[in-house]
């Protein structure tokens, strides 16, 4: 990464950024909310001028282009090692067939435009495959995180909030199974599913009984796509009955070491199956999709005080026109005041949000949240 020389200035404040977010992600008193966006469309670095005039070709970049405030996430390895080999298997005229770490075939677009690939394939199937795929790629041994290196990179007079990543113990068997290929395992073979279960909350308790004792964390971040417009992938019952247990076991190491926000990263209409994240420790969502789900004020009304949310602008509205953005903005106003809400793009903002407007957003962002 070369120099970067921001477009944008930082937003002014009083606080750190840490004392920042640890104050808005609590209720209390605050100078500004946390300023911070998900990130963008690889089209955005080809397609925006902004963005091609000064050669910012990835999110990192583009949050020191506009001057964020910063907020990191460490952990360990809490998934296949090794992965599998990624490397193209065949080639079209139009696609590219490829192997990727997760061991699925994919098809995907030979001009490398930025869409879901079509998975033709899974390299786990049936309790036999999952069986020799755990004993190659699940094994604990050999996961050794180097705290030095990462307590050098992330020192304890740190002016940022840090996170410790809690991993997926849904999200990511459904990248290895497929979604079509984890609804027949769930029903064909739930043993296999809770065992992978089992795997991936393991790795994580392993991960955390290496980082914990080390570092003075803000928050953990964990990661589980497994909704969509019509709610969750999975039944809610085996949520509760399967994957809620894991998070209660990682809550409980969580909150030994002082770490009470645990934000999600989970797409889609979240509500079948919010109570659950809840009660196994989850706190906060992210970045919380408007379209895939309701406005934030919805459920931070039905919620209250045990529920907080991260994102929540509606992507939709960026590229509707200047008074779109001003009336969503607005709208999430008083959730910025009240607290336990930091206002972003729900998700990476697209292409064809024109580039003055996304600049009169972040504008008019800070106009209403910056510091008075």
């Amino acid at each position: 990464m070369g120099e970067i020389r921001p477009i944008r200035s930082r937003w002014k404040g009083t606080m750190t950024g840490r004392e920042r977010f640890r104050a808005q992600m609590h209720y209390q008193p605050m100078d500004r909310s946390f300023n911070m966006e998900f990130g963008y469309w690889e089209e955005n670095f080809q397609q925006w001028e902004m963005f091609r005039d000064n050669t910012i070709r990835s999110n990192e970049e583009a949050d020191i282009f506009f001057q964020f405030d910063r907020i990191q996430v460490i952990g360990g390895n809490n998934w296949m090692n090794p992965p599998f080999p990624s490397q193209v298997v065949e080639e079209t005229e139009s696609s590219l067939i490829l192997m990727n770490g997760d061991g699925l075939l994919a098809e995907v677009p030979r001009d490398g435009h930025g869409t879901i690939p079509h998975y033709l394939k899974a390299s786990v199937v049936t309790p036999e495959d999952w069986k020799k795929v755990k004993e190659e790629r699940f094994r604990p041994e050999g996961r050794v995180i180097d705290i030095a290196a990462l307590q050098k990179a992330h020192p304890a007079d740190r002016e940022y909030p840090l996170g410790v990543d809690v991993g997926s113990m849904i999200g990511k068997i459904r990248d290895m199974l497929t979604f079509e290929g984890l609804c027949y395992a769930l029903y064909d073979y739930p043993a296999m599913v809770e065992d992978m279960v089992e795997t991936c909350c393991v790795l994580v308790e392993e991960s955390l009984d290496q980082l914990l004792p080390h570092f003075d964390f803000d928050f953990a971040a964990g990661w589980e796509d497994i909704c969509f417009k019509n709610g969750p992938i999975v039944p809610p019952a085996f949520f509760r009955d399967v994957v809620m247990p894991r998070y209660k076991r990682i809550h409980k190491k969580l909150a030994a070491h002082g770490v009470d926000i645990w934000y999600m990263d989970c797409d889609g209409d979240i509500r079948p199956i919010l109570e659950f994240f809840l009660e196994g420790g989850v706190n906060c969502m992210f970045p919380y999709e408007v379209n895939g789900c309701c406005h934030p004020a919805e459920l931070l009304a039905a919620y209250g005080k045990d529920l907080r949310i991260m994102g929540g602008v509606d992507k939709m509205q960026l590229r509707a026109g200047r008074d779109a953005i001003r009336r969503c903005l607005e709208s999430v106003a008083p959730l910025v005041e009240r607290g336990g809400y930091i206002p972003f793009c729900d998700h990476r903002c697209p292409p064809d949000v024109p580039e003055e407007d996304y600049l009169f957003y972040l504008d008019y962002k800070e106009q209403l949240f910056g510091m008075k």
